[in-house]
């Protein structure tokens, strides 16, 4: 009978040990104890800098259409660069760092930012080519919002936004959200830079996650999910999951010990 208490006891133990606390499941929490009102400081969201095999839309107008033809020879209009035509028809920043547009010739991409590569085209536009009373403007913006994600979430794999900035918990969502199993405490980011790769873990289950440089994406960022220590462990994702084991197991132990006293 004391064995049997026992079995009982370390079945409990394994049952409360394995089951997943909720608050490890609630994204955004107010850990620190203040005020849930308080406000966040604004994280000045670090300008993201051009890469090798980054893909561009750009679009050259001018007050006359005709004008501008010849730099947009498709003369698809801005509504078609879209989706994943514009592997195709957009500009990629090649090996070299360049971008090839038609008559400008080849113009170094890489470093700046979408802004400064605008105005650069702009302004070899006016010096080389046309007059400031021809209302020259260039439409310069990222092919969408490209980053990878792996790990313990709904949909893996390589994702496409189409907006100008993206946050993990956008990431996260466009991916089926993080499965139960999921540690969202130490969700790794994986980030390629001019100086070389930067890899940091970031809490989503803390509010201060939103004051992390990482909490906001760049372009190309990489995602990964690590798995909690209680899948490995198989014991079960939620209470009645772990209980049905226990059950199981002591049901399989009483027996092999009614076998064994026969």
């Amino acid at each position: 009978m004391n064995k049997f208490l026992r079995y009982i006891l370390v079945g409990m133990s394994v049952f409360f040990v394995s089951c997943i606390p909720t608050k490890d499941l609630i994204y955004l929490q107010n850990k620190s104890g203040t005020e849930t009102t308080a406000s966040i400081s604004e994280v000045m969201l670090k300008p993201y800098r051009l890469q090798v095999n980054d893909v561009l839309s750009i679009t050259i107008k001018a007050d006359d259409p005709k004008l501008t033809t010849i730099f947009n020879p498709t003369n698809k209009g801005e509504t078609d660069n879209v989706g994943s035509s514009l592997y195709f028809s957009g500009y990629t920043v090649d090996d070299h760092g360049n971008i090839r547009i038609p008559v400008l010739g080849e113009i170094t991409a890489i470093g700046y930012t979408v802004d400064e590569l605008r105005m650069k085209i702009e302004k070899q536009l006016l010096d080389e080519y046309f007059k400031k009373e021809a209302n020259i403007f260039v439409i310069a913006r990222l092919a969408g919002f490209k980053y990878t994600i792996n790990g313990e979430v709904g949909s893996v794999g390589t994702k496409f936004l189409f907006q100008d900035h993206v946050n993990i918990m956008e990431a996260i969502a466009n991916s089926g959200d993080i499965t139960i199993t999921g540690d969202r405490k130490a969700v790794t980011i994986i980030r390629q830079s001019p100086s070389g790769t930067e890899m940091h873990d970031i809490d989503l289950t803390d509010i201060n996650v939103m004051q992390s440089p990482y909490y906001n994406l760049q372009p190309n960022d990489y995602i990964y999910v690590k798995p909690l220590k209680q899948k490995t462990w198989g014991t079960g994702k939620t209470g009645i999951e772990s209980l049905s084991t226990i059950i199981t197991l002591i049901s399989l132990v009483t027996t092999a010990i009614v076998l064994l006293n026969l």
